[in-house]
């Protein structure tokens, strides 16, 4: 019955489902559209598919895009016992994924912190990945990413702002109106100031609110400690799966330190995006889907670079 309403809450060309991924979790999943595979991961941690879905749509055109929402957020098991919720969880949950959709080589789309899934995957299981695109990654090496990132972003916040962010609380029964109201707050500085916010389309809050609640008190930090002072660039020169980044550099994450991905990976090509910030495939969808497709087809973008 709970698969089913679901299905019902979605667009009618949508096909969702759940299974049983091991440790007692089932994850929820859903396609759209036709052709060769792409497997999206969503950002967070403890966040869904619908913090991105709404803004694919060019890649479901052309595409059998599957949708599924990591365990600890969304519509998939919420643990009790936190130690299930580690980035080798998460890298299991995916293969598990990929074995129960028969698939022999997927493509990897992956946005924020969905490239540590992808990474971590690649380097445990690099005959199994086609292509990998990251928009907006986080660093590959921990390094001052935390204290940068935190800079950058409060910069483009007024005092009451980030007085006003600090004071909501997802641990209430009101969960979905704190955190629309805490992404009414977050989102702008997240987007080019040249754009207006309302180009990302996708839902933040979409989640039912005992997953919101669960995704951002508990799979957030269990699933960022789990990382540790994390440093993957050794492992990353022995992946040879092509990969192209996408990033703006309005982004708060430094440009710096994501370049550090094509330093690290031999077959890795970056896309600098001028006025972009941190949701590219919604504030520049006329640059960024051509350059995906571009990919996709066995060529580097002209924009895309080494250097």
């Amino acid at each position: 019955m709970r698969n089913f309403l679901l299905l019902l809450l979605l667009a009618p060309s949508l096909f969702a489902e759940t299974f049983d991924a091991g440790d007692g979790v089932r994850l929820w999943y859903a396609e759209r559209g036709k052709g060769s595979p792409v497997i999206v991961i969503h950002g967070g941690p403890g966040m869904d598919h619908f913090s991105l879905a709404a803004d694919l749509g060019p890649l479901e055109k052309r595409h059998r895009v599957i949708y599924y929402d990591q365990r600890g957020g969304g519509g998939s098991s919420l643990p009790s016992d936190t130690a299930l919720l580690t980035i080798d969880h998460h890298v299991r949950d995916l293969e598990a994924l990929r074995q129960h959709l028969g698939l022999e080589k997927i493509t990897l789309l992956a946005h924020s912190f969905g490239p540590a899934i992808a990474a971590q995957y690649a380097i445990r299981y690099p005959a199994h990945v086609e292509h990998m695109i990251f928009l907006s990654p986080i660093p590959p090496r921990r390094g001052t990413f935390g204290d940068e990132y935190g800079k950058r972003l409060r910069t483009r916040l007024t005092d009451a702002q980030i007085k006003r962010a600090e004071e909501l609380s997802f641990d209430t029964d009101n969960v979905t109106a704190v955190c629309r109201e805490y992404w009414s707050i977050m989102t702008p500085p997240r987007v080019a100031k040249s754009i207006s916010p309302t180009v990302v389309k996708s839902d933040l809050c979409a989640a039912p609110p005992n997953a919101l609640r669960f995704g951002m008190t508990k799979t957030n930090p269990a699933t960022f400690g789990s990382l540790g002072d994390w440093n993957w660039t050794a492992d990353l020169a022995k992946v040879n799966v092509p990969t192209l980044i996408l990033h703006g550099d309005e982004d708060a994450i430094p440009m710096a330190m994501v370049n550090e991905w094509i330093t690290a990976m031999p077959n890795a090509r970056i896309v600098r995006l001028e006025k972009t910030a941190h949701f590219p495939h919604a504030e520049r969808p006329t640059i960024v889907f051509p350059a995906i497709e571009t990919f996709l087809r066995g060529d580097w973008p002209k924009s895309a670079t080494r250097k």
